[in-house]
């Protein structure tokens, strides 16, 4: 295998820390993508084509960054918002029980003012927050992790138990999320691998170690998938005061009138059930198309659709499994072991359930070649490490 070392030099902790404080979140969701295919090429290096968790965190980082840039989210929301009949239903039923409250009923346009004070755009702003703290906090864990195993096992010459041992043991103890226990089994088989003779033996041991280390992220990540799934429209009560200032004249003591007597004479009531149902509406429309993004992935020459079964099947090295630690985690872990059945994950905040697709994705995916291909071209790889947002697809 050519050497790529002049042109992608291995990551060092300096370099993680530095891309981690990048303030920016485009910049530094651009500059984490980049990095992982460099941690993930070193170690190629050392082992062979076979996808290391870092190949698999290049691809999954570069759609994450699709969501923290909200590329085409605001449009797809837009686009249903203003066009799926139950929002735009919900949206005629709130204009029609204002009347109810009095204020200015030739106010034009009130339709649009209503989708104005709705903003549903703001959980788009929240998922993409949400998202990239994510990113930075599996990056800043894990990647320098990875950087921290380079420098000072990459280049055993032999297998030493101390060496391991000493980088192991700046580990914490105990399971995930506060514990990194399962980061250092994983660092061990990784280590292992570079002296198994046998490639059965190594590739099982490369799969082993991708999984422990995803069961630790996606656990760890378990807070920030859910905000972002999760991100909710406007408060209700927030939305029924923004609307009275829309409808009445400019005072704002004219509105709190308004809102003091409608609520005496029980007119407010419509008015709420009316809100109520439009924020339902909206909230749902807005996790189908946040979910939508969030569970897809693209890889090199495919996209996946997250929440339907793996197709493409285990690979030969694959598909039986012989190594006793790696079966023991899978019975545990994996509802289905040696089966693509139910993979889709039908809720993708639910743990387990994310878990059963990524670990199959993992064993499915580890002999793809193409998952080591540049995530960007040579010259976005320029424009990236210099801190600007590269021209052309990203």
């Amino acid at each position: 295998m050519s050497s790529n070392k002049d042109l992608n030099p291995i990551p060092t902790i300096t370099e993680i820390d530095r891309i981690a404080a990048i303030q920016d979140p485009i910049i530094r969701s651009l500059q984490i993508t980049q990095c992982y295919h460099e941690l993930s090429a070193a170690l190629a290096e050392r082992n062979g084509l076979s996808a290391n968790w870092c190949t698999f965190a290049t691809w999954a980082s570069k759609q994450a960054g699709q969501t923290i840039r909200k590329e085409d989210l605001v449009r797809s929301l837009e686009n249903i918002l203003n066009t799926e009949p139950t929002v735009t239903q919900a949206v005629r039923n709130v204009v029609t029980t204002t009347h109810h409250i009095g204020g200015k009923h030739d106010l034009p346009g009130i339709d649009e003012t209503v989708l104005d004070i709705l903003n549903p755009f703001e959980a788009i702003d929240r998922a993409s927050n949400a998202v990239g703290r994510g990113n930075k906090k599996v990056f800043e864990e894990i990647g320098r992790e990875f950087a921290r195993f380079f420098s000072t096992c990459l280049h055993s010459a032999s297998y030493d138990a101390d060496t391991i041992m000493r980088f192991c043991d700046e580990l914490r103890p105990g399971d995930p999320p506060d514990g990194q226990h399962y980061l250092a089994q994983a660092f061990r088989r990784y280590y292992q691998s570079f002296f198994e003779g046998d490639a059965k033996k190594r590739t099982e041991l490369i799969l082993l170690a991708n999984i422990e280390i995803g069961f630790h992220e996606q656990t760890r990540l378990q807070p920030e998938i859910a905000e972002s799934l999760n991100a909710s429209i406007i408060d209700p009560a927030h939305f029924m005061q923004s609307l009275i200032k829309a409808i009445s004249p400019s005072r704002s003591w004219f509105s709190r009138i308004l809102l003091t007597v409608s609520q005496l004479l029980g007119r407010l009531k419509t008015v709420d059930a009316a809100i109520d149902t439009l924020i339902t509406t909206a909230r749902q429309k807005a996790r189908l198309v946040i979910t939508e993004y969030l569970m897809t992935l693209n890889l090199p020459h495919e996209r996946l659709r997250l929440g339907k079964d793996l197709t493409i099947g285990f690979p030969e090295s694959l598909r039986e499994l012989t190594n006793t630690d790696l079966r023991a985690l899978l019975d545990r872990i994996d509802p289905t072991p040696n089966s693509l059945h139910e993979t889709g994950a039908v809720g993708w905040a639910n743990l387990p359930d994310r878990l059963h697709f990524i670990i199959d994705l993992f064993r499915c995916y580890q002999e793809s070649k193409d998952l080591f291909d540049p995530p960007f071209t040579a010259d976005q790889v320029t424009a990236i490490k210099n801190g600007h947002p590269p021209g052309g697809r990203l």
